[in-house]
């Protein structure tokens, strides 16, 4: 894959503020409060990954931030302006590659494009992202004709087509085998390190959200069937690790003092941690897997240590 310099067609990473968004939806027996409470800023060219339990409101979240539903209460900018009903200034990948089919694998990138682009530009356009996902090779290929890896990079290409400031991504590699899911993480950073545009992007694989996010953000279910355990003490990494506390929430680069206020437990957001080192990082890391354990605590994942079998003489 070669490297082109695309960023003298990218637009500036955006801000988003979340400000005590909340989202209640009718149904037969009353309302029914999906997200409640969330306040939180992304900063430009920031990644968020969003984690949670079924029914948190990952994916509403996602489409309250891309202007695809509408928030109950509470506030969404993107840098200081209100986000606007499919605002082009965000662009949104799904876990399927939703492609046409009757579409080559370049004229589905085009889709993406603003409208109005003159066809030259368009053209170029197009043959930067398809060069930037590996995708030259099959510009002319039909969905069919590709696999499942390679229809999600067009996706991802498309996405990117119109320039967003902010890149919306609801499990983009959930469909995926192991193999292909780790090389599309390598990939995504490699595309955000061309494009540094700020991505928030849900998933339900913690070791995913570890390796790409600088922050992640817990959320838990406000309907689950029993209150989340509170947690005997926080647990603090070793020094340098760039985390304050386990357990914590909070802004980016809050300070220790701040991040040992807990949130509001009534509301939807259950933790904001900070991932420390920098991209790309040791999956193996003592505090990369300590964050991982705490993660799963928090999903209300059941941790066991492993048995010692003793010698017997």
């Amino acid at each position: 894959m070669s490297t082109v310099d695309v960023t003298r067609s990218s637009a500036p990473a955006g801000a988003v503020r979340l400000t005590d968004v909340e989202r209640t939806f009718p149904t037969k027996d009353g309302a029914r409060t999906v997200l409640r409470g969330v306040d939180i800023e992304l900063t430009p060219g920031e990644i968020v990954a969003v984690v949670g339990p079924s029914g948190c409101g990952k994916s509403t979240l996602l489409r309250l931030v891309g202007g695809l539903d509408t928030a109950t209460a509470g506030s969404i900018t993107l840098d200081g302006s209100v986000v606007r009903a499919h605002d082009e200034s965000t662009a949104i990948a799904f876990q399927e590659p939703r492609l046409l089919p009757w579409r080559t694998i370049a004229q589905n990138v085009a889709l993406g494009l603003p409208r109005g682009t003159k066809k030259a530009d368009a053209k170029a356009r197009v043959a930067e992202l398809l060069d930037l996902v590996g995708l030259t090779h099959a510009a002319d290929q039909r969905p069919r004709e590709v696999s499942g890896g390679m229809a999600q990079r067009a996706s991802l290409a498309r996405a990117l087509a119109r320039s967003p400031r902010v890149l919306l991504l609801d499990e983009p590699f959930g469909a995926l085998d192991a193999l292909t899911r780790l090389k599309m993480h390598d990939l995504l950073l490699e595309i955000h390190r061309a494009q540094p545009t700020t991505i928030l992007l849900v998933t339900h694989d913690v070791e995913e959200a570890l390796y790409l996010a600088d922050r992640v953000l817990l959320l838990r279910n406000l309907h689950a069937a029993a209150p989340e355990r509170p947690r005997a003490q926080v647990v603090a990494l070793g020094s340098g690790s760039g985390i304050g506390a386990l357990g914590s929430a909070g802004a980016h680069g809050t300070t220790p003092n701040q991040a040992a206020h807990a949130p509001d437990r009534t509301g939807s957001i259950a933790r904001v941690v900070t991932v420390p080192g920098l991209r790309p990082r040791d999956r193996a890391a003592r505090a990369i897997t300590d964050l991982r354990t705490s993660l799963l605590d928090g999903l209300g994942v059941s941790h066991h240590t492993p048995l010692t079998i003793k010698e017997t003489a």
